[in-house]
């Protein structure tokens, strides 16, 4: 496929190139799906072969669809974490035992693996605002439902139970979005930044459950209450999903208008990729760990003497600093394209926070889970952009849905089993102290430092690491040869250059 540009014909005058230049421009701001050519007829009579390709462009309004994930983001993992910092208060309300408590966040991890598929399908034939839209129906059918089981008398679980795992449901679509969305409507030079603000919205709704809902929940009567505030923010934070664009006027690069691999040869391509099965599987350790580690993290630090607040604070610490980090790591990696070798920085260091909590809740102070968790979040919220568009690189031309749903879901599924493990592996009441979860722990540093030697062995022992859409755009954006002109429309400007 050629790029940008037209081949100037050997006109016998200035006017006739003229005509010939603005001719490209207008058909180039016509179309911007396809490379197009025709014949034109020069003023010598001879029929010239013109080719040209449209304008690429990013627009301000990739801002409204981009708000639009991160609010949804936020709300679905605040209903996640919505009774796990109040697992005591919520167990009373209810009349339940904490680890029915549990069973909310694992259901909800459960549920993303069970709709997975339906999401691919979305995702790849209808695009990022298809999906959320349907995580915007299911989150305002999943939260009313929680509310309407809390209002009942003495709290009926299995109704919260119901709309728990609607809310689960909603999670993948909102979840495996970004990096779809980032394709379709930035450059390289934004993507991994876009993906990062999208994806990590998505814990730091997590942080704001963890921070917020120890306040809103201080006795067991107040669990109505806080569902029904939970449920109205997330009514309020679906609204504008029915009004974002679906897709820009025009494409911002050119790997952007690509055609990508029909699902059948992309599955195929992903199962035989040894580059993916390298960063998936410690990708979906680490964001299992995450998510046991935040369920329970009351439960991990209160047998030491720490209160629900102050493994509230820990879970914000968590995520907060992480978010910083992200912050700043970002736009940088989005620059140098570095994106391997911050993989292979990152994932040692979180393998050794792992390590480091086995000890920090035995201090029995909060100095040494607070550094931990924020070591932890800042390492862990650097890494999970870059693996996601990492992935999109070197599997280019395999859509990106496709990546993003599969990690996300083994990250789900993971968490699920390790939040059962951990729960089998809590010290009885004879324990010293009671009820504590150092066994469980040690089964996630363990489980952690188990997955730190895979992704380093990516480009060596043949292991392919190519930027594969990067290596596409400028490809297409290199014009080769003699006499090429690249034209430029928007509106009435033209903007002619010719090319040695």
């Amino acid at each position: 496929m050629e790029d940008g540009g037209a081949h100037s014909p050997d006109c016998k005058s200035k006017a006739d190139q003229q005509r010939v230049v603005k001719e490209c421009a207008n058909n180039a701001s016509r179309t911007w799906r396809t490379n197009e050519s025709r014949t034109t007829e020069g003023l010598d009579g001879q029929d010239r072969q013109l080719h040209y390709t449209a304008k690429y462009r990013v627009y301000k309004k990739r801002w409204v669809g981009l708000v639009q994930l991160v609010l949804l983001n936020i709300v679905v993992s605040w209903d996640w974490i919505s009774f796990s910092p109040v697992s005591t208060t919520s167990a009373q309300y209810f009349n339940v035992s904490e680890t029915a408590i549990n069973w909310m966040s694992t259901s909800f991890l459960f549920s993303f693996c069970v709709v997975s598929p339906l999401v691919i399908w979305v995702l790849n034939k209808g695009g990022p605002k298809q999906a959320i839209i349907w995580a915007s129906m299911l989150l305002l059918a999943g939260n009313w439902t929680r509310y309407a089981g809390t209002r009942a008398t003495g709290g009926h679980f299995r109704v919260v139970m119901l709309g728990q795992v609607l809310c689960g449901l909603a999670q993948p679509f909102a979840l495996s979005a970004p990096s779809r969305y980032s394709d379709l409507w930035f450059t390289a030079s934004g993507r991994i930044a876009a993906t990062a603000v999208m994806s990590l919205a998505n814990p730091f709704g997590a942080a704001l459950g963890q921070l917020i809902n120890p306040f809103l929940a201080t006795q067991p009567s107040d669990i109505s209450n806080m569902t029904l505030y939970i449920a109205i923010i997330s009514t309020l934070a679906t609204a504008p999903s029915f009004f974002i664009p679906a897709h820009p006027p025009t494409p911002p690069c050119p790997s952007a208008e690509e055609k990508k691999l029909p699902l059948s040869s992309s599955f195929k391509t992903v199962r035989t990729s040894a580059t993916f099965w390298l960063i998936l599987i410690p990708f979906s350790v680490y964001v299992g760990l995450f998510n046991s580690l935040s369920t329970l993290l009351n439960q991990i630090l209160s047998p030491y003497g720490l209160s629900e607040s102050a493994a509230g604070i820990c879970g914000a610490l968590l995520i907060f600093v992480g978010l910083v980090a992200s912050a700043i790591t970002s736009p940088i990696l989005d620059r140098s394209k570095k994106s391997l070798l911050a993989i292979k920085l990152l994932v040692p260091m979180i393998g050794i926070c792992y390590l480091g909590f086995i000890w920090a809740p035995r201090t029995r102070a909060n100095a040494a889970p607070f550094a931990t968790a924020s070591i932890l979040g800042a390492v862990s919220f650097c890494l999970v952009p870059v693996i996601l568009e990492f992935l999109v690189e070197t599997l280019h031309p395999v859509s990106p849905e496709i990546t993003s749903t599969i990690c996300w879901s083994g990250g789900q599924l993971f968490g699920g089993i390790f939040l059962l493990v951990s729960n089998t592996l809590k010290a009885t009441k004879d324990a010293d102290p009671p009820y504590n979860m150092h066994r469980a722990l040690v089964f996630q540093a363990v489980i952690a430092v188990a997955a730190v030697p895979l992704p380093l062995c990516i480009g060596w022992f043949g292991i392919d690491a190519k930027a594969r859409r990067t290596e596409a755009d400028k490809r297409s954006t290199e014009l080769e040869g003699i006499g090429i002109v690249n034209v430029e429309a928007e509106g009435d400007a033209l903007n002619q250059t010719h090319l040695p």
